[in-house]
């Protein structure tokens, strides 16, 4: 495979997630992410049953989820993907009642490709002001 089409499809894995995101689709896991997926998130577990769970929840939570994809970057048999979040928080997610608030997060996400799939995931985000967004609690920040 030539590398310019290893590139290609590796940066399937972060467009994939962005379609998941704007979809609202937590089966959509099924097509990019690996079935023993390793991930290095404090809130979400390893594998693709918990990964599609935790996005089932998301959903819930946050029904209009909106997802931009800003930057694409694969090195080697990594992608990378920086993205911007819009959603409302409309129904309890992580134990918060629902305020209503609009939210904006972004995130830097790096996965490790095998054969297509994403087998391993890191993340970098702010949570402080995430929640301090959903709770209105600046102080938090």
């Amino acid at each position: 495979m030539s590398t310019s089409s290893t590139q290609r499809r590796h940066e399937t894995v972060a467009h994939a997630f962005a379609d998941l995101m704007n979809g609202h689709d937590p089966d959509a896991v099924d097509s990019f992410v690996a079935e023993d997926y390793i991930n290095h998130n404090v809130f979400v577990a390893d594998g693709r049953a918990a990964n599609r769970a935790f996005w089932t929840q998301w959903f819930a939570a946050f029904p209009d989820t909106e997802v931009s994809l800003d930057d694409v970057l694969v090195d080697g048999d990594r992608v990378a993907g920086r993205f911007t979040y819009r959603a409302t928080f409309r129904a309890p997610f992580m134990g918060l009642p629902p305020t209503g608030r609009t939210v904006v997060m972004h995130s830097i996400d790096i996965w490790r490709v095998v054969g297509g799939m994403a087998v391993e995931h890191w993340d970098q985000l702010d949570g402080q002001a995430f929640f301090a967004q959903l709770t209105g609690d600046a102080d938090s920040r």
